[in-house]
């Protein structure tokens, strides 16, 4: 099956000769090509198994569905391989020279995003390690289970812990290769702005503080690194520039870190920390409300790629997320929305694409219910918008929080939860569902002809 949609999407988006670019995310097929006039989109859209298509800037994203991205971007490359070698390589780079409109800001946020994308397997492993250790650790649950594996549960707290223990080398080793530097350099210089020896060392008349500043002192110092490692492989002679290129460029970058980087970066961070914070704390029901009913209209623009380092730096700051409950309810309000489709609608193709959808969406990955139900039905997008709206009202109210960053959403969530507040997760979760549900109900959609 998954051959055959990537024959399928190969041939509607003019064969291989015709992509610039092929990858996946959890979700999306995303594809960049030369020459636009030979995409069937029409044809594209109703492909068995796309549930849903959006275009970012020059980027083709076809929604297939969690497991099946991978597996259709596989193919497809298979496919290419074994084609052919028809391209004209002087047309093709006469295209690749052309300059692409591209929404500056979203480019730069997806850059971002990009740096902790890959993370997101081992932030899901941690969270869900955690959250069963502090469920494992409450007598009201499950005994005297503590005092009688003390060794099991600190095995499992460690297995849980272990990546925020290397968040800042894995931070630095993906910003360095998504801005094209040195991987191992910027590895590197995560380590030195964490190297424990720092705090031995006074500067100004102060102590330096050892990962002072977390993942966005890091993200600041390795993107100069890049920079500067690309000016000096222009500038010296190549008989030297494999030895003194990384010698200058780990002197001067690490030099401006200590000196000026690393105490921006702990300004900024500590201000995203404080300030997400004091407006939870402060906003209570209107900002939950807020943060939650506009963050689908973020989803569609790609700036909520933007909050990725915001998590991150809740959890590092202090231990915890009470951002990321309320956001997660957005997807829940489409859940709801989504039910109240598929009781109205007569379309037989609506129908099985809402009920393909839901199970994933229940478990936090909306975009086939978002491309493929609410958004092009246009009344229930903002059904859902406004069910999401009442779940984060409800749950910021409550000050649910979580022990994870980023990577599970939907009723996953509940199982990564700060300790005591599973219920109002729930309490939260069942309000953006009916409500979601009763908004698109009485708001009501024009159901699609066959």
């Amino acid at each position: 099956m998954k051959d055959g949609l990537a024959a399928e999407l190969l041939q509607g988006v003019g064969g291989g000769q015709n992509i610039s670019r092929l990858e996946n995310c959890i979700t999306r097929v995303r594809v960049e090509v030369h020459d636009e006039s030979q995409l069937a989109l029409d044809r594209l859209r109703k492909l068995d198994g796309v549930k849903g298509y959006v275009k970012q800037g020059n980027q083709h994203q076809f929604i297939v569905g969690p497991g099946a991205a991978s597996k259709v971007v596989e193919a497809m490359r298979e496919f290419i391989a074994k084609a052919p070698a028809t391209v004209d390589t002087v047309s093709q780079n006469k295209a690749l020279a052309k300059v692409k409109y591209k929404a500056p800001m979203s480019d730069a946020l997806r850059q971002l995003a990009n740096v902790f994308i890959p993370l997101i397997p081992a932030f899901i492993a941690s969270g869900l390690i955690t959250g069963i250790v502090n469920i494992l650790k409450r007598p009201d649950i499950v005994g005297d289970f503590a005092s009688q594996y003390p060794n099991f549960l600190g095995l499992a707290a460690i297995f849980g812990s272990a990546i925020f223990t290397i968040m800042n080398i894995l931070v630095g080793v993906n910003t360095a290769r998504v801005f094209g530097g040195s991987v191992a350099l910027g590895g590197v210089m995560a380590g030195i702005l964490s190297s424990p020896a720092l705090a031995q060392i006074t500067l100004f008349g102060e102590a330096l503080q050892p990962g002072r500043g977390g993942v966005i002192a890091v993200l600041l110092v390795v993107v100069l690194m890049c920079w500067i490692e690309k000016r000096l492989r222009q500038w010296l002679p190549e008989s030297v520039e494999l030895i003194l290129n990384p010698l200058l460029t780990t002197l001067i970058t690490a030099s401006l870190a200590i000196v000026a980087l690393q105490p921006l970066g702990g300004i900024i961070s500590d201000a995203i920390a404080h300030g997400a914070t004091l407006a939870i704390d402060r906003g209570g029901v209107a900002v939950g409300a807020v943060l939650a009913g506009t963050f689908l209209p973020l989803v569609l623009t790609g700036l909520h790629q933007g909050m990725v380092p915001v998590h991150v730096e809740l959890v590092q700051a202090h231990g915890f997320n009470a951002l990321l409950p309320i956001l997660a309810m957005a997807g829940v309000g489409q859940v709801g929305a989504s039910l109240a489709v598929l009781m109205k609608t007569r379309n037989a193709r609506l129908k099985k694409l809402v009920k393909g959808a839901l199970p994933v969406g229940i478990l936090g990955i909306g975009e086939p219910l978002i491309f493929g139900v609410t958004l092009p039905l246009g009344r229930p997008f903002i059904a859902a918008c406004l069910g999401g709206a009442v779940g984060g009202a409800v749950i910021s109210s409550a000050k649910v929080a979580t022990v994870i960053t980023f990577g599970i959403s939907g009723l996953l969530l509940a199982l990564t939860l700060v300790s005591g507040k599973l219920m109002m997760y729930l309490a939260g979760w069942l309000a953006a569902v009916i409500c979601g549900f009763l908004f698109a109900w009485f708001m009501g959609f024009n159901d699609p002809e066959e």
